[in-house]
This record gives C-alpha cells, structure tokens and sequence, in this order.
C-alpha cells in the first residue's frame, strides 16, 4: 500500500507535462502567422552586463520574419524564406545570407519551431516539485548548438499557452530574456512585411554564417 502511494504522485506530473506540450503544440501548428511586441535583455555572463532592447516582431509560415528593434538602435532582420537581411541603419549597411542555412535549427526562429517542439527538444518542468507552476518549460534542444543549449518557456494557459516569455541559453552560460506583449495569432500578415530592398546607397555585405 505504501509502494502503491509512492508511485501515484511520480504519475501525475507526467501526465499534465504532455497535456501542457499538447497544447502548446497545437497553438503553434495552427498558427500561420504571428506578430507581437517585444522587450529583450542580453546578459554577458562573464563580464556582468545587460544590454536592453525592444521592437516588435512578424513571424508567417514558410520561414518569414520581421523583427524590428526601435531601442537602443534601429535595426531590421528581415527574411522572406530565401534571403536573411540584416540592416544597421548607423551603420548604412545590410548583411545579406542565405536564410534557411541562417535560421537552421532551433536558435535561428524558436518561435516558428514549436509546433514540433518534441522533434527538437527533451522538455520537463522548470520547477517539477511545484505542481501549480504548469506554465514554465525547461527545454533542452537533442542537438545542443553553441548559441542554444537551454531554452526556457513561460506559457500563457489563459491564452491557448501562447509564450510570454523565453530565456534563451547560450554554450558560455549568456542568456537572452524575451518578453513578449501584445501577441495577435493569424491576422493575415502580408507577404510584403518580409521583404526587403535596401536603401539607395546602403553598403551590402555577406553575411558570415558560421
């Protein structure tokens, strides 16, 4: 009887986790587009620094993204599925890629990739004692990249467990904190938000993907 009570509780929490993965795997698998307003903290572990930033972000099906920072400086990194531009306003110049070899993998666009989060990441609960705490993911990605060996989700259960919140971890221990505001899902982007021509003059530079 002892035996059997201790093995109950071990069960549950299990159980929930895949209910929570559940649904945040259909939220993302429906989700055709996305746009949402965004604040952003990188923190250098070694020398103790934080560098804020904000904007907002577009993100469509077929490997399109917009994000553009306001803060500290303007910046744009646009993709339409084929091309990855970088535009450095300061610096009048674009970094210009190959956007799949660029986003590959779950660093390049986490947030386009959790539709299948189990295909590309062990997930348990942030905290698996707390069983009130269901809305924190602790991922760590089945191929470990230098700039993604830990991701961690807060989850909006109030809104079909759309992120609020992601801390992205990198080999060196930096983590880059997202938080995200203002989330609409399936507006209807326009196809013309992900593209991109530069400015007259703008100094276009490959992109160095490594």
């Amino acid at each position: 009887m002892i035996l059997f009570l201790l093995v109950i509780p071990a069960v549950a929490p299990a159980q929930e986790l895949e209910q929570v993965v559940d649904a945040l795997e259909a939220t993302y698998g429906k989700m055709t587009d996305l746009r949402a307003d965004f604040k952003q903290v990188a923190r250098n572990k070694s020398l103790g620094q934080d560098v804020e930033a904000e904007g907002t972000v577009y993100l469509k099906k077929g490997g399109k993204m917009r994000w553009e920072y306001k803060s500290p400086s303007p910046q744009q990194i646009v993709s339409d599925g084929t091309h990855l531009w970088v535009y450095t306003p300061e610096l009048n110049q674009v970094n210009k890629g190959d956007a799949p070899k660029a986003l590959a993998g779950p660093a390049g666009s986490f947030l386009q990739g959790l539709g299948k989060v189990r295909e590309q990441f062990s997930v348990r609960f942030l905290n698996p004692a707390n069983k009130t705490d269901g809305s924190v993911l602790d991922l760590t990605p089945k191929k470990p990249a230098p700039l993604l060996t830990r991701l961690v989700l807060t989850l909006d259960p109030k809104e079909n467990y759309v992120v609020r919140r992601a801390v992205l971890y990198d080999q060196l221990q930096n983590t880059v904190t997202m938080s995200f505001n203002r989330v609409a899902v399936n507006s209807g982007l326009s196809d013309t938000l992900f593209a991109f021509t530069p400015p007259k003059g703008t100094a276009v530079v490959p992109l160095d993907i490594r």
